[in-house]
């Protein structure tokens, strides 16, 4: 299956989304960005430029669609900038689109190949705070995504229970909530894992040392739990579903950490595949 190019866009946006990566200190931003969020001092750490002069560029990048910035739901005064990942990807086909007609598509066999996938899977850990929805959500997105690839697990700060929109969420996918439960992150701590992902601020902030260093990647997703009105809380529910699964695609199409090879996604919808 081949993913096209998006006919939104214009001329114009390919222009500035190629002017924009022309600069060194945008082009840094955006690998920074490639699988964490982070607070613009931080990226100003990481990229190893003076902070006004990032704020400058994250300005620049926002205002092309390729950051998106949150405030954060443990410290209001904090702003976390995350990377558009389907706005990357539809501006840099359209980009090779724009050079040669045989460059606006990826073929996505080319980029899921496969070794001896069940030989080292991948581990993750989600981390929220009452894993109760959106750790719970990835947990089982990138199970479903990566099959016997991936070895996903959740937890929290503190024990509560499944929210009754994450079960409804993963019912609807196929998936369902069987074997579910609301952890905390104590039973974890002496496992090794590939990937440690705080998917709420507050998490990101307590987040305990994990042997074995694991690459610790922070997403700072709203909490659709804290959205009142039954309606507008379902639609909050979705779009973190929208979200979750665009990242977790992402990170299980890039290269094992320990082993090099590649995993073959999944479908996400439909039943649940039998054992």
């Amino acid at each position: 299956m081949s993913i096209a190019q998006d006919p939104a866009l214009t001329s114009a946006d390919v222009s500035m989304f190629l002017k924009s990566l022309a600069d060194d200190t945008r082009l840094a931003i955006v690998r920074t960005l490639a699988l964490t969020d982070l607070r613009a001092g931080e990226v100003a750490e990481r990229v190893g430029g003076p902070q006004n002069a990032v704020s400058y560029h994250l300005k620049r990048l926002r205002s092309l669609g390729l950051v998106c910035d949150r405030r954060s739901t443990w410290d209001a005064r904090d702003i976390y900038y995350s990377l558009d990942l389907q706005r990357l990807q539809a501006l840099y086909l359209a980009a090779g689109a724009s050079l040669h007609p045989s460059m606006g598509a990826v073929d996505d066999a080319t980029t899921n190949r496969t070794g001896d996938e069940a030989a080292q899977p991948l581990r993750i850990l989600f981390l929220c705070t009452h894993n109760s929805a959106r750790s719970q959500l990835a947990e089982a997105f990138a199970r479903k995504l990566g099959g016997d690839s991936v070895e996903a697990y959740s937890a929290g700060s503190v024990v509560s229970e499944l929210h009754p929109l994450t079960i409804k969420l993963l019912d609807e996918a196929g998936i369902g909530s069987a074997g579910l439960y609301s952890k905390t992150m104590d039973r974890f701590l002496r496992w090794e894992f590939d990937y440690i992902i705080t998917t709420c601020d507050q998490a990101n902030e307590r987040c305990p040392v994990f042997p074995g260093d694991p690459k610790r990647i922070h997403w700072s997703l709203p909490d659709p739990k804290a959205v009142e009105d039954p309606e507008a809380q379902l639609r909050a529910f979705e779009r973190v579903r929208v979200e979750l699964l665009t990242r977790i695609r992402y990170l299980l199409s890039l290269p094992h950490p320990r082993t090099g090879e590649r995993i073959r996604l999944q479908p996400a919808d439909g039943p649940a595949e039998k054992p």
